[in-house]
């Protein structure tokens, strides 16, 4: 059941120009590379311009409140661990308003895969510094520019052991493609942030702000070293690495459960007929 190029006469509410139609794009196309039955698949957001990604998609959907995905997507790979459930959300939605789920669902590494938007702004509430806006980054909200410093997700990942830490860039499709494919092959929480350009409310960080600055990283890189992954983590400025950062060897939630380490749960509840 391919979702790529179907979604074409469907209009959106994005912006022309905008970083989410290049993640779209790519998602389709790692879908149907992995051969992913879409009947099994489960995209879980909140609410932001990132959060409406599962509307264009073909896909079962769970769109729920405002940094709520994770708790959401938590019940239902608990419910049915053979769900591919993938969060498709933004930085204000997953590490602002769900920054609690998130730390707590990296803790439990459960089974979600988590794709994050992060365009460094509020998109949809018209321009307001997110939680990764960079010191200095001036809003309508901001007159004086952002104080507080950047939360930095993949360390907090890799500090917390998930199983899969990943960064790419929408400008970047053919690599974003690369890395959403293995964040989804991956077992246990998997983190995926994706650098994007807001075209209308972020002037700083825009394509070529992102084209000049992400690199891969070295092909020495070791992801399952936590220190070399630790000070990838951390490195930020005239270069940014993309990739796999870090590959944890704690089990799936679900793995270990005691009770969701059998059957799936929804199976106590499904009659088999005699």
């Amino acid at each position: 059941m391919s979702g790529a190029n179907e979604n074409s006469a469907i209009e959106t509410a994005w912006c022309p120009g905008c970083g989410n139609f290049h993640i779209l794009e790519a998602l389709e196309h790692a879908l149907d590379t992995l051969g992913t039955d879409r009947r099994r698949l489960v995209l879980v957001s909140g609410i932001g311009q990132a959060a409406k990604l599962p509307h264009y998609a073909k896909a079962n959907v769970f769109n729920g409140l405002h940094g709520r995905a994770l708790p959401a997507a938590t019940g239902i790979k608990m419910a049915n661990k053979k769900l591919l459930v993938l969060i498709t959300s933004g930085d204000g939605d997953m590490y602002g308003e769900g920054g609690n789920h998130l730390v707590h669902a990296m803790r439990r590494n459960i089974g979600v895969k988590a794709f994050v938007h992060n365009n460094q702004v509020y998109g949809l509430t018209k321009g307001q510094a997110s939680p990764t806006s960079e010191p200095g980054f001036v809003t309508k909200v901001q007159v004086d520019g952002v104080l507080s410093a950047p939360f930095n997700p993949l360390a907090l990942a890799v500090t917390l052991g998930v199983s899969f830490v990943a960064r790419s860039s929408a400008v970047i499709p053919d690599h974003l493609q690369t890395m959403m494919q293995e964040a989804i092959r991956a077992k246990g929480f998997a983190l995926l942030d994706i650098l994007q350009p807001c075209v209308t409310f972020n002037k700083v960080n825009t394509y070529k702000w992102y084209r000049d600055r992400v690199k891969e990283l070295p092909k020495n890189h070791d992801p399952r070293d936590r220190d070399q992954a630790l000070a990838a983590a951390m490195t930020w400025g005239d270069e940014i690495p993309v990739g796999v950062i870090y590959r944890g060897a704690r089990p799936a939630f679900e793995d270990a459960h005691p009770i969701l380490s059998g059957a799936p749960l929804v199976n106590a509840f499904t009659q088999t007929p005699p």
